[in-house]
Order: structure tokens, then sequence, then C-alpha cells
């Protein structure tokens, strides 16, 4: 399986629910949905089963530009911390 992308709008965002696998040679339609989502965006990654490291650096970068992740798994939220290099991150459980 590969990613899909699900857009549910939420009261003052989009919520971009992501199933399946994210690697590196989808990062540009997932970049091309946040910034079509408007200025709210949470990336739901209850249903991500695998990512590569370009993907790790890149949701590390939207935490930094104020993007929320949230259900990301704990090898995921670790990996980002990691990659930031730091203890912990700011996405929820």
């Amino acid at each position: 399986m590969t990613l899909r992308i699900e857009k549910l709008p939420d009261e003052p965002g989009t919520t971009l629910r992501l199933i399946g696998r994210i690697q590196a040679e989808l990062l540009e339609e997932l970049k091309a949905q946040i910034n079509a989502s408007g200025t709210t965006v949470v990336l739901d990654l209850e249903e991500v089963s695998l990512v590569d490291l370009d993907v790790v650096r890149f949701l590390g970068e939207c935490e930094n530009k104020g993007i929320t992740i949230v259900h990301g798994s704990p090898y995921i939220k670790d990996w980002i911390a990691r990659e930031r290099g730091g203890d912990s991150v700011n996405s929820e459980s």
C-alpha cells in the first residue's frame, strides 16, 4: 500500500489523515495538499505504517512551521526527536 490522504475539514482548519506508507517521492503531493488546506493544518498519522528519513525530517519541519501532528506512533515521534537532536517532540499521542 502506498499513501492515501483523506482531507477532513475541521472548525478552524483541515485535518489530513494519512494512511499507509509515506516515502520521499510522495512528499511533493503531501506538500501540495498541506498548502491547499488553509492556515490551520493537522496531520493525523494514526494509520501510517512506514516512513523514511526524508519524511521524518519533513515532519519535523512541519512541526516547526506550526503544523500539528497527532496520533503518530512512538517510533516516528522518537525518530523526529532524534533528527532534531532533542529528547521529545510536540506531537499529541
